[in-house]
């Protein structure tokens, strides 16, 4: 689905930040955090602003690339820079006018579920990109679709987080409904001003979890790097 700028509360964030500098408040919840503020000048980094693990994919990153959410361009940007080529994907109208005014070469205005006919050596899928997948029982569906995009050899780089720690105590005990949805399947709502998203799932995965739902779709994960904070960066190929 396109995001048209009257349902696309990021978007235009992004575009008043380009355009104007603007900090208003792009602001996030979900069913498991109170309503928090999203730092849109992170959207705009650079390489000497990116955390090591953004580093370590970008540098993995060969071939023809796909950035999968490409937002305001930093990755893309990057990869321009140092002589690689990518293709920036984004379903936002107002991201993909963003991109192209920051001189990002190869935009697809299109959601990456639509994208048919192409293939390429790199998908990246950075800042939880993978959670695109929405819920666990959509990492079939994700998986299948990211085969058809892939050329042979070709390789998945993505980096999620473990969501645990939000149900962990101090003294180590964890407290997670067994009996429930897996507790990496978040619900998100975003206002930006007065625009207002529909609620939208997400995906936060361990890197266990992934790993067992990669195998039984046709795929070998790898762990490439640890956060501090329950992150991680992954490798997945076509077994």
């Amino acid at each position: 689905m396109i995001l048209s700028p009257e349902n696309d509360p990021m978007g235009q964030a992004i575009d008043d930040f380009h355009r104007n500098k603007k900090l208003a408040k792009l602001l996030n919840a979900t069913q498991y955090t109170r309503e928090d503020e999203f730092p849109i000048p992170y959207l705009f980094r650079t390489w000497d602003e990116m955390p090591e693990m953004e580093r370590k994919a970008l540098t993995l990153a060969h071939g023809e690339i796909l950035d999968v959410g490409a937002a305001a361009g930093c990755h893309s940007l990057y990869l321009q820079s140092i002589g690689k080529t990518v293709t920036a994907v984004e379903n936002s109208q107002l991201s993909v006018q963003v991109m192209r005014e920051r001189g990002v070469q190869h935009i697809l205005e299109s959601d990456f579920y639509d994208l048919r006919g192409m293939k390429f050596d790199t998908l990246l899928l950075l800042m939880n990109g993978v959670g695109i997948a929405g819920t666990l029982a959509g990492l079939p569906a994700f998986f299948a679709h990211c085969k058809s995009l892939l050329k042979p050899n070709g390789q998945i780089l993505f980096d999620s987080s473990d969501l645990v720690y939000l149900f962990t105590d101090e003294d180590g005990s964890c407290h997670i409904n067994i009996n429930g949805n897996y507790y990496g399947e978040v619900v998100y709502t975003m206002r930006y001003r007065k625009i207002r998203a529909t609620p939208f799932p997400w995906l936060y995965v361990d890197f266990s979890t992934i790993s067992e739902y990669a195998q039984a779709n046709g795929f070998r994960c790898d762990l490439v790097l640890e956060g501090e904070h329950f992150d991680y960066l992954a490798q997945l190929t076509v077994k």
